[in-house]
């Protein structure tokens, strides 16, 4: 088990939405962490889904929330070489061709760049920056939601990702620290 930092107690509402996303990330970092190929390919009964999947998927959405919606930059290797009218879950299903460094890699490399996107969003215009791409709709979602959108992603694949790393090795839980 693990300890994983939260949002502060009684933080400001960006410190609050930052330190929730950043546990969420904790949380998947840890449970995806330190396996062998073996282990990020291991499914959970007729599921497809794999913690190399989800390593891969999360470095795609994490990619497309901050760099092309809200920056409205274009998509970046490996995403700008792939065809996804010929497989819309291609990062789902590539993800079994690559080594646990080259998934756990682009993670980081994306959190990483993500993590700076987002100072430059709040520098620019605060949590109420609009996106510089729209939706499908039309609409513009602001930094707070794209925020939101981004945690409430990363929560529910950390309850795939219980369910398949406790079928891999027996890891689970989570300890939260808690006021004394």
């Amino acid at each position: 088990m693990t300890v994983m930092e939260g949002p502060p107690v009684a933080g400001d509402e960006t410190a609050t939405l930052l330190g929730a996303l950043e546990r969420q990330r904790a949380i998947f970092v840890w449970k995806c962490g330190g396996l062998t190929s073996d282990g990020l390919r291991a499914r959970v009964g007729s599921s497809a889904v794999t913690l190399g999947g989800l390593l891969k998927h999360m470095a795609y959405v994490e990619n497309d929330y901050f760099a092309v919606h809200l920056h409205g930059l274009e998509l970046g290797p490996p995403w700008d070489a792939v065809d996804w009218n010929a497989d819309r879950d291609w990062d789902w299903h590539s993800a079994a061709a690559d080594t646990p460094g080259q998934l756990y890699g682009l993670w980081r490399d994306t959190v990483a760049r993500s993590q700076l996107l987002v100072a430059d969003a709040l520098a620019e215009g605060g949590l109420d920056q609009l996106a510089r791409r729209t939706w499908s709709n039309g609409q513009a979602p602001s930094l707070r939601r794209i925020l939101v959108d981004l945690i409430e992603e990363y929560a529910r694949h950390n309850g795939h990702a219980d369910l398949i790393r406790e079928s891999v090795d027996g890891l689970v839980g989570v300890i939260r620290r808690t006021p004394e």
